[in-house]
């Protein structure tokens, strides 16, 4: 199975939205250990990224998790980073409800899209991932300026790591490759046992839609929400597929709203209130929605962020309260 991330609508605010909380978060032993890599770690480590092979000589005591989901992914593997970003707003942590309690103190938050060297050095970290992110070079000279550095890998775009290839980088640069492995296994078999409980879904069209302060949009195969629902058994609605491009996703116009109809319809406002979806009488009219066949999932809901966030962590959460939603809505 391929699991892809959440990616960002970069015309959108999800892309400046950004929680920084300057918590002190000092260097005495006990946070150093929590950071660390687990004692015994396979090291040295090589890396594949798409900036070459990266080596991790010895157990890191300061990671810094900076990429999209990565700091719950080296929480998923047992790793507590001293430095983090906040895609999602969440606050606090920086991390999702079904990661809460994880840190036993909490990271650094220090920007997403344009992150804050000066306050990532000051964390003196001697690990920085960066999985899933813009993925620029001048953004991997920046932070290896800093400390060591493993960026998505080779063939990445941006924002498109699937989560195995999260999940197996940054398990393999922790010196964890093992523990990664175990975590990918689970997640394939809370999958299959979806699939199992729901055979209605085999076949079935999907579209997963965004709506914004700027319009319409559907996903394309390669995003993480795709991904997820057809691995589920659903099929990206052919008629948005057909129409991909290098990107994500597609825009799509008011007047040609009904391409969204779909077996399926979810939709995501993003950083807009559900009725204005809902209210939308052009909306209204698609099949789809006429016959009760969709999903909005709204922004500030747990379900939404965790369908978006596509980590090791908040997958079997999406699982755990998005499938009964779906299968209320398929026959």
């Amino acid at each position: 199975m391929t699991r892809r991330p959440a990616t960002l609508l970069r015309s959108t605010v999800l892309l400046a939205a950004t929680a920084i909380a300057l918590t002190a978060c000092g260097s005495n032993d006990a946070e150093t250990e929590t950071a660390s890599a687990p004692a015994g770690g396979a090291f040295p480590a090589t890396v594949a990224t798409k900036f070459g092979e990266v080596t991790v000589d010895t157990a890191p005591e300061r990671v810094a998790a900076l990429g999209w989901g990565d700091a719950e992914t080296a929480l998923a593997l047992g790793v507590q980073p001293v430095a983090a970003s906040d895609w999602l707003a969440f606050g606090g942590d920086g991390v999702g409800p079904w990661a809460e309690g994880l840190y036993a103190s909490s990271p650094e938050l220090i920007g997403t899209i344009e992150p804050s060297y000066e306050m990532l050095a000051a964390q003196a970290p001697d690990l920085i991932l960066d999985t899933k992110s813009s993925g620029e070079l001048s953004r991997y000279e920046a932070l290896s300026k800093i400390a060591t550095t493993v960026s998505g890998p080779e063939g990445s775009d941006a924002y498109l790591t699937s989560l195995d290839d999260q999940v197996t980088a940054v398990a393999a640069a922790l010196g964890v490759p093992d523990k990664g492995a175990e975590v990918l296994s689970q997640i394939d078999a809370e999958f299959a046992q979806a699939v199992a409980d729901n055979p209605a879904f085999a076949g079935k069209t999907v579209t997963v839609a965004a709506y914004t302060s700027e319009g319409w949009g559907a996903y394309v195969a390669g995003d993480s929400r795709v991904d997820f629902m057809t691995e589920l058994g659903f099929v990206n609605n052919p008629q948005v597929q057909s129409a991909a491009s290098d990107n994500f996703f597609i825009p799509v116009s008011d007047e040609n709203l009904n391409l969204l109809d779909a077996d399926l319809l979810i939709v995501l406002p993003i950083y807009v209130a559900a009725d204005e979806v809902t209210n939308n009488a052009v909306f209204q009219q698609i099949p789809a929605v006429r016959d009760g066949r969709f999903l909005v999932l709204d922004s500030d809901s747990d379900i939404s962020a965790a369908f978006s966030t596509n980590s090791a962590l908040s997958v079997p959460f999406a699982l755990d309260e998005l499938v009964p939603l779906v299968a209320e809505r398929v026959n």
